[in-house]
């Protein structure tokens, strides 16, 4: 496992539509497995593979307190209702953070890292992780989504 460099604001990758996966290679495996590293070395809630600059439609998210890592491979959302606005920030954008509104509850289809296909439900902060990291891989960034000005945001050392 590696930790990868996230791209950033102004790198083209992050305006691309990603592929899908068809077959889950070993390449793709490593892929998966360094993007939870990089994720977690760098506080993230969820990654997607475009902000460490490979186009294919895989996020991982960790909304928990311990880690409870989801893969999510060719996530297609199904439903969502509600809405939740509240601050939102990216690792591709480091130091800000702005206000999105997203839905509150997304149900969405994926397979995971053996390529099985699940469903997945999640309410509050999930639902906005999913949102979130499925908008990367449209090459949509969530400040394109931001009600109002972004503000500077400073992480205190653990």
């Amino acid at each position: 496992m590696a930790i990868r460099s996230i791209r950033t604001e102004g790198d083209p990758v992050l305006r691309k539509h990603c592929r899908k996966v068809t077959e889950l290679t070993p390449k793709l495996a490593e892929l998966i497995e360094d993007m939870l590293e990089t994720m977690y070395e760098n506080n993230g809630v969820g990654l997607a593979a475009p902000q460490v600059g490979v186009l294919r439609n895989i996020v991982v998210i960790d909304v928990d307190e311990e880690p409870n890592p989801l893969v999510l491979i060719n996530p297609e959302i199904l439903e969502f209702s509600g809405e939740q606005t509240g601050d939102e920030g990216c690792l591709s954008i480091p130091g800000k953070a702005g206000v999105v509104t997203r839905p509150d509850y997304v149900k969405v289809q994926a397979m995971d890292e053996n390529m099985e296909s699940f469903v997945l439900e999640g309410t509050e902060l999930l639902a906005r992780a999913i949102c979130h990291e499925c908008d990367h891989l449209q090459g949509t960034l969530y400040i394109d989504k931001v009600e109002g000005e972004l503000k500077d945001v400073v992480h205190e050392e653990e």
